[in-house]
């Protein structure tokens, strides 16, 4: 009598695995977490999306020849109508390099969407009617355009709000590890 020989599945092998996954550069991926290459390359392109999409909501309410940091910088002058100085708006939006703030502030000055107050050595800074008027039309356009796409059941926005918590996180972590990437 013949014996049947049983054949198992193979597991699946980590280069077939990773030739699966959707990533920007398979040489970066880490046996350790491959799921954190797919996360990345996801924030890539969900980064670009989101700066198109800043330009092009900026440009509907009326105003073009923004760039993302300029749109991010007159929306946070803007938040909660209290002036800012450069340095409060950088460890905000988590920009490091002081120039690209003040040079995006002094673009925003010159069309007339922000003043600037001298304090002391203090420069502060705050949206005038006009800037105001702006992050309003914008806020209109964002919710005709972008909020329609969303349901605003209760589970939606709870699986935003830890992605949020996530994407903080993470930040964290990069940015830890940039320090470490300075002395390596």
């Amino acid at each position: 009598m013949a014996r049947k020989r049983i054949v198992k599945a193979a597991a699946p092998k980590p280069l077939a695995e990773a030739a699966q996954r959707i990533v920007s550069s398979s040489h970066l991926v880490s046996e350790k977490s491959p799921e954190l290459s797919e996360f990345e390359f996801g924030l890539i392109i969900a980064g670009h999306a989101f700066d198109r999409w800043m330009i092009r909501c900026m440009a509907a309410a009326g105003y073009k020849d923004m760039t993302p940091t300029d749109v991010l910088v007159l929306h946070h002058v803007n938040h909660r109508a209290t002036e800012k100085r450069t340095a409060d708006i950088c460890f905000v939006l988590n920009i490091e390099d002081t120039h690209v703030v003040s040079y995006s502030l002094k673009k925003l000055a010159m069309a007339g969407l922000v003043d600037s107050t001298k304090r002391g050595k203090e420069v502060f800074f705050s949206t005038t009617a006009h800037g105001a008027a702006l992050c309003m039309r914008y806020r209109d356009v964002r919710e005709a355009c972008l909020m329609p796409g969303f349901s605003g059941a209760e589970e939606e926005n709870l699986r935003l709000a830890e992605l949020a918590r996530v994407l903080r996180t993470l930040s964290g972590r990069y940015d830890q590890a940039a320090r470490a990437a300075t002395s390596f």
